[in-house]
């Protein structure tokens, strides 16, 4: 069986067997989104996991008073929602395109058919979402336990990939890095103004650009700090 074409060879999906990116691809419902379209809302039924394609979504909540809370920006590769698939409930965040974007949409109840006749993809299923667990306790410990710049530069990092060797931008203001960090805006503003001085990114209102991301690399380590 050929390797799908279909799916990007970058993120989670790209260490995924191809019976599983087979099964992506069978069963998928492909979901075009606008900017800031939103593709489901906290507390909405989670019936089905999503692969982004192209594009870019961002994951946020709502805080008791009603602040929005952003958690983190994923691209393509990525894949989201599989925890739905053991445990169904509510979306646990809201996630919105804040790019054009194309996202592949896979039912739950289709996953689960396929699984009953091949359990051998419930072994790679189980696999994938193991892989997104580490990860997500990975940014949880960081959240916890890195100083403020390694934070920072590891999510930089993250959410500005290398694209061509060319220096990459990210479109985020000063107040949502915050959020992504846990930190406030006034802190990580005077760490990109630092960052700025020494030549590592070019800052502004709307985003900044990475100038050179062996220096950033370094920042994220803290120990180097």
């Amino acid at each position: 069986m050929g390797v799908t074409s279909g799916l990007p060879k970058t993120g989670f999906l790209s260490g995924a067997s191809d019976d599983l990116k087979h099964l992506l691809e069978s069963l998928k419902t492909e979901i075009t989104l606008a900017r800031g379209e939103v593709l489901f809302e906290q507390g909405d039924e989670g019936d089905a996991l999503f692969a982004i394609i192209s594009g870019a979504l961002e994951f946020s909540i709502l805080s008791e008073d009603g602040r929005k809370l952003s958690l983190d920006m994923m691209r393509p590769g990525a894949l989201f929602g599989e925890i739905a698939l053991f445990d169904p409930g509510e979306r646990t965040a809201t996630a919105m395109a804040i790019e054009p974007s194309r996202v592949w949409r896979v039912k739950n109840a289709d996953v689960l058919a396929r699984i009953r006749k091949d359990p051998d993809l419930a072994v790679d299923m189980i696999k994938l979402a193991g892989q997104r667990m580490r990860w997500m306790n990975r940014q949880l410990q960081e959240q916890v336990f890195l100083p403020l710049p390694s934070r920072l530069a590891r999510k930089i990092l993250h959410l500005a990939p290398v694209r061509g060797g060319e220096p990459t931008s990210l479109t985020l203001s000063q107040t949502e890095l915050a959020e992504y960090v846990g930190a406030t805006r006034e802190a990580v503003s005077k760490t990109l103004a630092g960052w700025k001085r020494i030549g590592v990114i070019d800052a502004s209102r709307g985003g900044l650009v990475v100038l050179d991301r062996a220096a950033l690399d370094a920042l994220a380590e803290p120990g180097l700090i």
